[in-house]
């Protein structure tokens, strides 16, 4: 089964970008159901590449190979599924909290695999990973015996691949704690109901920058979570710690965290909304020395985007008007289509409407095992920036 592109249309394809959009095709031929493997071919008949095809998306083909391959051979998987855990071994060695499969980036697109001590958590964000579901849980527990493996699939993003969402348990049983080390600190995961897959593995390099940037001072948490920034913030030193979330969840979840960690005492959490928490610091006139903003992802789709750039922008706002002199705020997005040059743009506005001058120290991005795939910059989403008030 071979689906034919419009002249002129294959050129990302040969760029190295794995997707084929909806109005990029010229004709099907053959009648794939959707879900099915199909091979893509130029207008003028060269091979592109096979992938996975479903005609309800605007991705309508999500490309595993560029070169003709039967896509569907439990050896395919894990040979492709063999690289990817290569990759993190030689980053990470054997760390017990790592993201295994990134999607796109390891060519297996639509596919997320999170470790979690014995627990794996997947995301089958595509039809074409979902139809494959079985082979893809059969191929991990050969090359990896968990102790369970769970579909965290309760994301939007399946909605527009025709899926349900949904949490199951797929093999075994998920124990009743699980725990991960990072950076020499030991944090609970809530696998089953925590945010993304349990746990923001994404950060765990971005944590480290608080070293030698929070000794002896005040931080102040914001969008907490499980509390990785707070503890981290109060492992390298920080006399006093304010984390804040909404959610009691979670802050149930950092208080244990802080505890296990021999930190509780320099570390507290409140419940609720970081805006309003803002407001109220600010009129009590508290200061911090060191501000963290990880708010979940503002924006989820182009359309939003003026929207979310004026949240973007309150927020910080607000922050840095609660920053002492000589603090630092690590501000971060997770939303791929606020881009780094609008993020930075977003910034200085807020710094002129906080009438504070401050210093650009440092752009960071996602973790080493949330590669970039050069030519898919979708897989480019996280921004990390620290700024210095001067």
């Amino acid at each position: 089964m071979k689906i034919i592109l419009a002249a002129g249309r294959e050129r990302r394809l040969l760029s190295g970008h794995p997707w084929v959009f909806s109005n990029e095709i010229q004709r099907v031929e053959g009648a794939p159901e959707p879900g099915d493997s199909v091979a893509v071919h130029s207008a003028k008949g060269a091979f592109l590449g096979c992938g996975h095809y479903n005609p309800r998306s605007l991705i309508s083909v999500r490309l595993l190979s560029l070169k003709p391959q039967d896509i569907d051979l439990p050896e395919f998987f894990q040979a492709r599924i063999a690289q990817a855990l290569a990759y993190r071994r030689a980053t990470y060695g054997e760390l017990d909290g790592v993201r295994l499969v990134y999607g796109e980036s390891d060519f297996l697109p639509g596919l997320v695999v999170d470790r979690y001590g014995p627990v794996l958590s997947l995301q089958f964000l595509s039809l074409g990973m979902d139809r494959r579901r079985d082979l893809i849980v059969a191929t991990l527990q050969k090359l990896l015996e968990p102790r369970a493996v769970v579909a965290r699939n309760d994301v939007g993003v399946r909605e527009l691949e025709g899926l349900p969402q949904q949490v199951e348990v797929l093999a075994g049983e998920v124990p009743e704690q699980v725990m991960v080390s990072e950076n020499g600190l030991r944090f609970a995961v809530d696998i089953l109901g925590g945010q993304k897959t349990g746990h923001f593995l994404d950060q765990k390099e971005n944590h480290q920058a608080l070293r030698d940037r929070v000794g002896g001072g005040r931080v102040l948490d914001l969008f907490c979570y499980s509390g990785a920034w707070a503890v981290h913030a109060a492992h390298y030193g920080a006399r006093e710690v304010l984390g804040v979330d909404i959610s009691a969840a979670a802050l149930a979840l950092a208080r244990g965290n802080a505890e296990r960690n021999g930190l509780a005492e320099r570390c507290r959490f409140t419940q609720g909304d970081v805006f309003e928490v803002l407001r109220d610091l600010a009129a009590q006139g508290e200061r911090f020395d060191t501000i963290v903003l990880d708010p979940p992802a503002f924006v989820k789709s182009k359309k939003r985007l003026a929207e979310a750039v004026r949240g973007y922008l309150t927020i910080n706002r607000r922050a840095m008007e609660l920053l002492a002199p000589g603090g630092f705020l690590f501000t971060c997005s997770c939303s791929y289509h606020m881009e780094r040059e609008l993020f930075l743009d977003t910034l200085r506005q807020a710094a002129a409407k906080a009438n504070r001058t401050l210093r650009l120290v440092e752009v960071r991005g996602q973790a080493l095992d949330h590669p970039v795939l050069l030519a898919c910059p979708e897989t480019d989403y996280l921004k990390c920036v620290i700024l210095q008030a001067l």
